[in-house]
């Protein structure tokens, strides 16, 4: 099945943003450059001031350098706040926690929660389960040390956006696998959980093939399978690939934590992130799933659209339903 032009099917009101963030194939060549230019979340100087932040270093995995954390709380806010745990994205290879400080300080002032963020480290440089690893650890000084951020262990909970998801659904697995510490929550946005989209099929049927109309945009097929390349240090798509680094792997998703998922209906991760829902829904995780039609991958950054407020007003009204479950 060969990939047709998806044009017609973008959100009229997203088509502009296309030129905005125009679609670049990504690699060896020009990764330096990818990260240098990654765009940095916007901080509203009025929010600024209400938000403290702290960011400090913690042990890292064994034998592995130390892992910074950054922890944000609301000015003023009293008692032990409930907890998103959030992983930013980046195809596995890119992005910096420290760019999201605009959208960290909004959720915590917004939501009234503590946020914690992790700056793993990306691949190629460092392959899997380096990333993995990293946020591990970053959990495990979490709670062990909850007075720092001021947080409540038991609404602590795992956040992120495409590579940043996939890593959130994974260690929400390594989590549960460990039983070392419960997570009340996973908040997966346009997650990059499964090696074997970039491989020409999904979830391990290779009849299917590719959907002819989505990853047209920003994150296409040849950035999927550099990115998973970069993590995994092999071509993307061969048994024996650890769940660890590709969710969609895991035999059982069953004792997850309950999940929202949402995606675009043109985003490279659409069937994926669908099966990893169907999936956990039919082993007893309770699951919500949004798909937005019209949407490519991160549709939800542009500012002013109906599509992507109304993706941001549902993310965040299921955050609350998750952060205060059990207020």
């Amino acid at each position: 099945m060969t990939m047709k032009s998806s044009r017609h099917l973008v959100d009229p009101d997203l088509a502009p943003f296309l030129s905005i963030l125009p679609t670049r194939d990504i690699g060896d060549h020009n990764l330096e450059e990818m990260r240098a230019n990654s765009i940095a979340i916007p901080l509203d100087p009025a929010i600024d001031d209400k938000v403290s932040s702290q960011r400090i270093s913690v042990p890292g995995p064994d034998g592995a350098p130390d892992v910074d954390v950054i922890c944000y709380r609301p000015m003023g806010a009293e008692g032990a706040l409930p907890c998103i745990f959030h992983i930013h994205g980046g195809g596995y290879v890119a992005g910096k926690a420290a760019n999201q400080v605009g959208g960290h300080k909004t959720y915590a002032l917004e939501l009234g929660c503590a946020i914690v963020t992790v700056e793993y480290r990306v691949a190629p440089e460092t392959r899997f389960p380096g990333a993995v690893e990293d946020c591990y650890a970053a959990l495990k000084w979490l709670f062990a040390h909850p007075g720092i951020p001021g947080i409540d262990l038991k609404r602590v909970g795992v956040m992120g956006e495409s590579a940043g998801g996939g890593l959130a659904a994974s260690l929400a697995l390594l989590a549960r696998d460990r039983g070392e510490y419960a997570l009340a929550f996973q908040h997966l946005i346009y997650p990059m959980i499964d090696d074997r989209t970039s491989a020409g099929y999904r979830s391990g049927d290779p009849g299917e093939g590719v959907h002819p109309y989505a990853g047209e945009y920003l994150w296409t097929h040849h950035n999927n399978h550099f990115g998973w390349s970069a993590l995994l240090g092999h071509e993307p798509g061969r048994e024996g690939v650890s769940p660890y680094a590709a969710a969609s792997r895991a035999e059982s998703l069953a004792g997850l934590p309950p999940t929202f998922i949402s995606t675009g209906s043109l985003d490279l991760f659409l069937e994926e992130d669908i099966e990893y829902a169907r999936r956990l829904l039919r082993e007893g995780v309770p699951t919500e799933l949004h798909v937005y039609p019209g949407g490519f991958h991160a549709f939800d950054w542009a500012p002013g659209v109906d599509v992507s407020m109304r993706a941001q007003r549902d993310s965040k009204a299921a955050l609350k339903r998750f952060l205060f479950a059990q207020a």
